[in-house]
């Protein structure tokens, strides 16, 4: 049973950090695996091959560099949301040893795709509000900022998974109450404006 909620912490930790950039916990993953400082669940052996290592490795240097891009970046969001999802979904389900693969996935789904999905999500509207206010400027301090924290809680999520997967479950819990009042203002914006007229 500790093992089981270590392998969810570590699952849910990973896929939060994928919610910033999608590939940066993948390759961390798989470099955790390939050093065996965690075991993958049976049928996700691919996620720790030397060939998944270079794969990833470019990929998370191609989207790291890409965020710098102007225009770039906000189309990489648009992409990153399902993608991240996915992501998280196959980090989460690939450290679950569970005999049961419908309970293995929908805890990878619910626990790991909600969690990136949600993240990303955030981190999207975060990128649109600096593109609006700064024209652009602030998106490269942004992506600096992201890319720092999927990095550092990526590596933080080998040592310390219970507590990384504690904080992304109440950043979560932060940036969908901001979604949602975000939504709301919106709605009431529309309402008032179609009032008025």
């Amino acid at each position: 049973m500790q093992e089981l909620f270590i392998s969810l912490c570590v699952g849910i930790a990973l896929s939060a950090c994928s919610g910033f950039r999608v590939f940066v916990p993948m390759l961390i993953a798989n470099l955790s695996t390939r050093f065996e400082v965690f075991d993958l669940s049976q049928g996700f052996e691919w996620l720790s091959s030397p060939a998944a290592t270079y794969i990833l490795g470019a990929a998370t240097l191609a989207e790291i560099l890409a965020y710098y891009i102007p225009i770039v970046d906000n189309f990489l969001d648009t992409i990153a949301t399902p993608a991240s999802f996915v992501a998280g979904t196959i980090l989460t389900t690939s450290f679950l040893k569970i005999d049961s693969p419908e309970l293995q996935w929908t805890l990878g789904i619910v626990a790991g795709g909600g969690v990136a999905g949600t993240i990303q999500a955030g981190t999207g509207l975060l990128r649109l509000a600096s593109t609006k206010f700064t024209g652009g400027f602030g998106n490269s301090i942004l992506a600096t900022v992201e890319n720092f924290i999927s990095i550092l809680f990526s590596i933080l999520t080998l040592w310390i998974p219970v507590l990384i997967a504690v904080f992304s479950v109440l950043l979560v819990a932060f940036l969908l109450r901001k979604i949602i009042k975000h939504f709301q203002n919106k709605k009431n914006k529309i309402n008032y404006e179609n009032n008025s007229n």
